[in-house]
C-alpha cells in the first residue's frame, strides 16, 4: 500500500477554474462536497470562451455533444471535450480540456482533469480523475458501501472521511482495465495500470502494475 494520498501528490492541476480548489484541499475527497458550489459560482461569474447552452451548463470551445447525450445542470465541460451518444451527465460534473465522456456512460458529482477518457459503459460518481486517466470499457467507480456507512480510506493507516459516498480517486495517468470495479474510496497512484476484471480496494502506489487486488509490482 502507498502513503501518497494528498492532492498535491496525486494531481498536477493546470485547469484554471479548478486550480484553486485543488490547491485548497489537502485530500482529493475533500473536493467532492464543494463541486456544486464551485460550478454555480463559476456559472454566475461566467467563464471566458465558454457558452451557456442551458441554465448553469457551460461548454467550452470545440465541444462535441451527441444528440442522444443528456446533460443535467450544473455542469462545466472543458474545451475540446467529446460527449458521445447515450452519455448521461447527472449534474455536478466539471471537466478539463479534451476529455471523452463515452457512450452509455454516466457521470455525477465528479471532476475530470485534462484528457480523461471514460469512453465505454463507465460509471463515474463522486470521483476525481486525474490528467490522462483512462477507464477501460465497463469499468466503474462504485461510490456507496453495501452497509451504507461512511467511507474509510484504507492506506497505511485508515482515514475516516466522514463521507457516505466516495467513488474512485484516480491520479494522473492512472489506467484502469476493462471490467474493473473500483470499490468506494479506492486510490490509484500516478501512472499505475490495472489488469482487466480486477476488484480494487484500498490505496495503490504510483508507477505500478496491479495484476490482482493484492498483487502489485513496480514498473521496470
Amino acid at each position: 500500500m502507498s502513503d501518497k494520498l494528498k492532492t498535491c501528490e496525486l494531481y498536477n492541476c493546470e485547469v484554471p477554474y479548478l486550480k484553486e480548489l485543488f490547491d485548497s484541499c489537502e485530500y482529493p475527497w475533500e473536493m467532492l462536497n464543494k463541486i456544486n458550489s464551485l460550478i454555480l459560482s463559476l456559472c454566475e461569474k461566467g467563464l471566458d470562451g465558454f457558452t451557456e447552452i442551458k441554465p448553469n451548463v457551460f461548454v467550452g470551445k470545440d465541444v462535441s455533444i451527441a444528440d442522444t447525450a443528456t446533460i443535467e445542470s450544473p455542469a462545466i465541460i472543458g474545451h475540446g471535450t467529446e460527449i458521445r451518444p447515450g452519455a448521461y451527465i447527472r449534474g455536478n460534473v466539471i471537466t478539463g480540456e479534451n476529455c471523452v465522456l463515452g457512450n452509455s456512460s454516466e457521470f455525477k458529482n465528479c471532476i475530470l482533469l485534462d484528457k480523461v477518457q471514460a469512453p465505454h459503459y463507465n460509471y463515474v460518481g463522486d470521483s476525481v480523475l486525474g490528467n490522462k486517466a483512462h477507464m477501460g470499457a465497463g469499468s466503474i467507480c462504485s461510490n456507496l458501501k453495501s452497509d451504507g456507512k461512511n467511507v474509510v480510506i484504507h492506506g497505511q493507516t485508515d482515514i475516516k472521511t466522514g463521507l457516505r459516498k466516495i467513488g474512485g480517486i484516480l491520479a494522473d495517468g492512472a489506467d484502469i482495465g476493462c471490467g474493473c470495479v473500483i470499490n468506494p474510496g479506492t486510490v490509484i497512484g500516478k501512472s499505475t495500470s490495472v489488469y482487466p476484471l480486477t476488484a480494487l480496494r484500498g490505496v495503490y502506489p504510483e508507477n505500478s502494475i496491479v495484476k490482482a487486488q493484492n498483487i502489485v509490482v513496480k514498473r521496470n
